[in-house]
């Protein structure tokens, strides 16, 4: 039950940052706003916006190289800023807990689920163990987790990304707090995942009346969970109101281009593109892979079951399907970082050995692999130039001056300035990094690139920036695009043809524009029915519909 006095207060917040080069700069400017008991305040806007850095302000934490430096925090009855750091370490957790973007950072691979959800009553003496346990579970079902009585029992691998990330928020509900923060919590879930990830916790937490705050970039999502919204966009406030005022009648330039931005615009093929000519760049036939040993010719886990497709060159290929379908492992297949154990891959005609390491160097310049996480990607000890010199002397032999000019191309041809190649990774914005990871790609003039979830950990405004840019490079280099997806509004802007993975299977295959139209397969139909709208009222109606929610449970 909400009421007028505010749980949370913020006046002013200034937060500052000391840079790589020892300059003190400002990230947080003179943020103010209230939140009132049971609702849930969204924070929104790009990467670098600042919305996680309020978001652990509220607990007292910055994060290094940041300090506090003016305006209040209140928490209950509690002065934050003005707290030690004893008093806020009592604060975090109990009264105030975070669920964190990635569950599978949060938790201890070695231990059992139950005694990592139920150590902060241990911690802080909150109540015996078998109590927490108790409440433990009723929180399993709460968040509508499957096995609730034994799932504790389990290690956080042998349970789903959705189910972690549901067993991640029990963790912060456990004490019951009366704020808990939830930092971008579905952003790396397929939307059939997240669905039912919203889900559960909208229902928790209309059910404990608890104060939420709500850290994304997505405004589709934030509309199916949030009472109010705050714009933020360089540690500033453009817009604050309620879901209803800033979806309907947006008044900030920056919040109408966020909603622009969720609706991209549809992909156009090529001009002058002849697709009843030519052998297909790519041509998949039975293809089956997995991980383990193989015995009597299958491997200990089978995860492609018999793909087959074709890909034309110029034309881009959208594969799409939950977490577990089998869609990056169907990449690394192509590429040959998994061989196949059985079935072809073909570029040109050609069949390609199974594995990278027999394929000729001109096999491995002409198809490029774009991996999910720049983080990951890129070595975050080698400068810029150094990242993107190496296929440069690996494909092309270039050294010296030649080499840099052509580093120098290459970052003007991913819209980046040349004076970022002295930079490390760790000094780039994760879309900088995002382009300079296709940068790397592109030193090898490819003719085919893999995107394995290229955008899927971008704010909507930069994961835009990065489609507009694949569909220049496309119609300046002539390269095909095999699109890998959770997202099926991306797969739609910039895909010919989408083919619909399901349990290693290709399970639908047509012309991406067909999708929402002709699907049959009930998974499929599943999927179309799982983007979440711009409608906050579009969560609710999913929840009256008996056959969707069959189809839930089904999976």
């Amino acid at each position: 039950m909400m009421t007028d006095t505010p749980l949370v207060s913020v006046r002013d917040l200034r937060i500052g940052a000391i840079t790589d080069s020892g300059r003190k700069v400002e990230i947080i400017r003179g943020v103010d706003f209230d939140i009132v008991p049971g609702e849930i305040l969204a924070l929104i806007g790009e990467s670098g916006s600042g919305k996680t850095t309020i978001a652990l302000s509220l607990m007292g934490h910055t994060r290094r190289g940041c300090a506090i430096e003016g305006g209040t925090i209140r928490v209950g009855k509690h002065d934050v800023t003005g707290m030690t750091e004893k008093q806020r370490a009592r604060l975090r957790g109990t009264e105030v807990s975070y669920v964190p973007q990635s569950a599978a950072a949060a938790f201890n691979p070695s231990k059992r689920i139950m005694d990592q959800v139920v150590e902060t009553t241990r911690i802080h003496d909150l109540m015996p163990r078998a109590r927490a346990e108790a409440h433990a579970r009723d929180l399993f079902r709460a968040l509508a987790l499957p096995d609730p009585d034994t799932i504790g029992e389990r290690y956080p691998h042998q349970v789903s990304g959705g189910q972690l990330q549901r067993l991640s928020a029990a963790m912060a509900l456990i004490a019951s707090p009366e704020l808990v923060i939830f930092d971008e919590p579905t952003t790396a879930l397929d939307v059939t995942t997240q669905i039912e990830v919203l889900r559960a916790f909208r229902r928790v937490m209309q059910e404990s009346g608890m104060a939420g705050v709500y850290v994304s970039h997505d405004l589709a999502v934030v509309a199916q969970i949030a009472d109010r919204i705050i714009v933020l966009k360089g540690g500033e406030t453009q817009e604050q109101g309620t879901t209803e005022q800033i979806l309907n009648n947006p008044r900030h330039p920056y919040t109408k281009e966020l909603l622009a931005a969720f609706d991209p615009v549809p992909h156009v093929p090529l001009a002058g593109r002849d697709d009843s000519a030519d052998t297909p760049v790519l041509e998949v036939r039975d293809l089956c892979a997995g991980y383990g040993a193989v015995k009597d010719g299958e491997p200990a886990a089978k995860v492609l079951d018999s793909i087959e497709f074709r890909l034309m060159r110029g034309r881009n290929l959208g594969v799409i399907g939950e977490s577990g379908s089998g869609k990056s492992t169907l990449a690394r297949a192509v590429a040959g970082i998994l061989p196949a154990y059985r079935g072809s891959v073909l570029f040109d005609g050609q069949t390609l050995a199974p594995d990278l390491a027999q394929r000729s160097k001109e096999d491995l310049r002409r198809a490029q692999i774009v991996f999910q996480l720049a983080d990951t990607a890129l070595n975050p000890a080698h400068s810029i130039a150094n990242i993107l010199a190496r296929p440069l002397r690996f494909y092309k032999g270039l050294h010296g001056a030649a080499c840099e000019r052509e580093v120098i191309r290459l970052l003007d041809l991913v819209h980046l300035p040349a004076t970022l190649r002295h930079r490390l990774p760790s000094e780039l914005s994760g879309g900088q990094k995002q382009r300079v990871n296709l940068a790397r790609a592109l030193a090898a003039d490819p003719e085919l690139i893999l995107c394995d979830e290229i955008t899927s950990a971008l704010d909507t405004v930069v994961a835009a920036a990065i489609l507009d840019l694949l569909k220049e490079l496309q119609g300046e280099l002539g390269l095909s695009y095999m699109f890998i997806s959770h997202d099926l509004s991306t797969v739609e802007a910039i895909c010919d043809d989408v083919l619909v993975m399901y349990k290693g299977k290709v399970v639908e295959a047509m012309p991406a524009t067909r999708m929402s139209q002709d699907a049959t397969h009930p998974y499929s139909r599943l999927l179309i029915s799982s983007v979440p709208q711009l409608d906050t009222g579009w969560l609710a109606g999913l929840e009256q519909d008996p056959e969707l929610l069959a189809a839930f449970s089904e999976r």
